[in-house]
């Protein structure tokens, strides 16, 4: 059972998706100090490798929101990385986690979705996994959790760390007969984090039969967030995370 079972249920906790992405680009710096600068209890980035295998801050397959359309991140060196210029970036170029977690490790909470794809080779799978936990290190009071849409992913993250927080993201074809059967053969997950489309009662009152975290992505609209508050989930992530946080506090 999750340490969760053993506290008073609190307010959700609002995680903003990639940064104030609306305000700036998603996945840097300025994203993540504009979502500080309104109160936020946390914050969720996405990581995948460079070719020289350097953990970075990217969501997507391709390149093509700084205009490489069609080219991946692992198509180039964490050194060309750096110098590919947003023009709506404030002139930041891609961050390395070790530099997220160094900046806001300290500032507030932190869940890092590790971008797992099929495409990939399973080696740079697990090396990505190896590389993520090794950087956050201690981990105290599980301020950072991890988490990843690749099931062997997080299976492969408890066996080389089996006491890190984990959370299992499900898609939105997923449902609560998935859920049920993933508490039985995957007992060790921290949590589950759920696309508001799927996110019910009866869910939750599973998830929370069995003490695990419960995560919903992505509540932009007043009924999408007004629905997981109601659910009393335990983190709410928000490209918007204003209008969630003034929600949750009226």
């Amino acid at each position: 059972m999750s340490e969760l079972d053993n506290q008073p249920r609190k307010k959700s906790l609002v995680f903003a998706h990639r940064g104030a992405n609306r305000e700036a680009l998603e996945n840097t710096r300025s994203a993540f100090d504009k979502a500080l600068g309104h109160a936020i209890d946390g914050i969720e980035t996405d990581v995948q490798l460079s070719r020289d295998e350097i953990a970075v801050l990217w969501h997507d397959r391709f390149l093509n929101k700084i205009g490489l359309d069609g080219k991946r991140i692992d198509d180039f060196d964490y050194r060309e990385l750096k110098a590919l210029i947003h023009p709506e970036s404030d002139g930041e170029g891609i961050m390395t986690l070790q530099d997220f977690l160094a900046a806001y490790r300290t500032r507030c909470r932190l869940l890092v979705e590790i971008k797992n794809r099929d495409w990939e080779q399973v080696s740079r799978h697990q090396l990505k996994i190896r590389q993520t936990l090794d950087l956050i290190g201690e981990n105290p009071e599980q301020r950072i959790t991890v988490s990843s849409f690749n099931l062997a992913s997080l299976v492969y993250a408890h066996h080389y760390q089996p006491e890190f927080p984990l959370i299992y993201n499900l898609e939105t074809d997923q449902t609560i007969a998935d859920v049920r059967a993933l508490l039985s053969t995957h007992a060790f997950l921290y949590g589950f984090c759920l696309p508001i489309q799927i996110t019910d009662r009866a869910i939750t009152d599973l998830l929370r039969a069995h003490g695990k975290c419960i995560a919903v992505y992505t509540c932009n609209s007043d009924a999408e967030i007004t629905q997981a508050l109601q659910l009393g989930v335990d983190i709410l992530i928000s490209d918007l995370p204003q209008q969630a946080l003034t929600l949750r506090d009226q």
